[in-house]
């Protein structure tokens, strides 16, 4: 009786999942994609029998150039999947060194994630399936068998801009059974991203966790914000609710983010055990937030001994009127003279910002600022940012 009663238990519970649940719990398609190879090629599969045509774009597929207002770049180009007599089609790439790649699959036209890959990541409003191949830089993005930090998503008040938002937190092992108190690095993302950016993207828990096993960086606490003024939290993760993600928003570059920074250091040295003193905060952003980390530091120019620019945007838009971007020349040039240890420039040969970056060092030698600089292979992507943190955050509160 007792068997009958869980068999009908147990018929209920199946009929009441949908088609979709029903094929995600038989398993779904059965097929290895990507499966990365002893070589370093990796190879991708795709079910796809009565499609006419599939193919492969990410960073690691065959380049090819575009024409933009902001002139010709190089980017991914698109592969071609081969059909095999049992309908699959397969792309292996060339040997890959380690690191950490993003791509999408096209069917018919229809572009998508991999079907078989659950690992993805939204960049702005897009998504891609990722992988990673390790061996080294791949190693530090990946989650090793050590101590781990902890990742918060916290709320705080800012009246500069008027509203509470949200920002997230990265502290390093140990934090919560320590009293120590820990210094500061503010990471800012670029345009169209938020919050999310950096944390998920950017890997910033893998690397710092990494590296502070390695005893190759300090522990530190990692503040990501979101540096978009008009906007609480990331999309889908405010009231607002699920909304089409857009890279540019009311406020972008405007100087209002910067001018109320002091709102996220307020928060977090009140709410965290935290070396508060200029020799204990680092600032540093990619693209837009490398935009910011230069006008804040330089605003508030007694504040951070550490600045890093990671393909930076450099100069305000020419409509822009916010404060914060009156008399640059000498509130870099005291901010200099107040004495950093470090300022910290990175840019890829290929990057669209390349020319405004070579302006602005030449810049920061005319004032006899010290600097160093990093130029790597490459362009305006995630590939390099990673590896500017990589490098950067080992520098910081030596």
């Amino acid at each position: 009786m007792k068997k009958n009663l869980f068999a009908a238990f147990i018929a209920a519970v199946l009929l009441s999942f949908s088609a979709e649940a029903q094929q995600a719990l038989w398993g779904g398609q059965q097929i290895i994609s990507p499966e990365i190879n002893p070589d370093n090629t990796v190879t991708f599969r795709v079910d796809a029998a009565d499609a006419d045509t599939v193919q492969i774009v990410g960073d690691f597929t065959p380049k090819e150039m575009i024409k933009t207002q902001w002139g010709e770049f190089e980017v991914p180009g698109k592969a071609n999947l081969v059909k095999g007599a049992d309908g699959i089609w397969t792309y292996t790439s060339e040997p890959l060194a380690s690191d950490l790649y993003t791509y999408n699959i096209i069917v018919d036209g229809f572009k998508s994630t991999d079907p078989n890959n659950v690992y993805m990541i939204r960049d702005v409003s897009s998504v891609f399936s990722i992988f990673i191949v390790g061996g080294e830089k791949g190693d530090l993005y990946s989650v090793k068998d050590e101590p781990h930090g902890t990742v918060a998503r916290r709320w705080y008040d800012s009246p500069g801009v008027g509203m509470t938002r949200r920002m997230t937190i990265y502290t390093p092992p140990g934090y919560e059974s320590s009293k120590d108190k820990y210094p500061v690095l503010y990471l800012l993302h670029g345009m169209g991203g938020d919050e999310e950016a950096w944390i998920n993207y950017g890997r910033t828990a893998q690397i710092l966790d990494n590296l502070i096993a390695e005893g190759k960086a300090t522990p530190m606490i990692v503040v990501m914000t979101n540096g978009n003024a008009a906007q609480k939290a990331a999309p889908g993760e405010s009231a607002k609710g699920f909304y089409k993600p857009s890279m540019q928003l009311d406020h972008t570059m405007d100087g209002k983010f910067e001018e109320a920074f002091p709102d996220v250091m307020k928060f977090v040295e009140s709410n965290y055990r935290v070396k508060a003193d200029k020799a204990d905060r680092a600032i540093a952003g990619l693209s837009m937030g490398g935009f910011h980390s230069l006008h804040i530091s330089r605003y508030y120019p007694n504040t951070f001994d550490y600045v890093g620019l990671f393909s930076a945007a450099i100069m305000p838009r020419e409509d822009s009127t916010g404060k914060v971007y009156s008399d640059i020349d000498n509130t870099l040039k005291q901010q200099m003279d107040n004495g950093l240890k470090l300022y910290w420039i990175g840019i890829g040969k290929a990057d669209f910002l390349y020319k405004n970056v070579t302006d602005y060092r030449q810049k920061l030698d005319e004032i006899g600022m010290n600097y160093a600089y990093v130029e790597t292979e490459g362009g305006h992507t995630w590939t390099n940012w990673r590896v500017y943190l990589s490098e950067f955050a080992p520098l910081l509160f030596k």
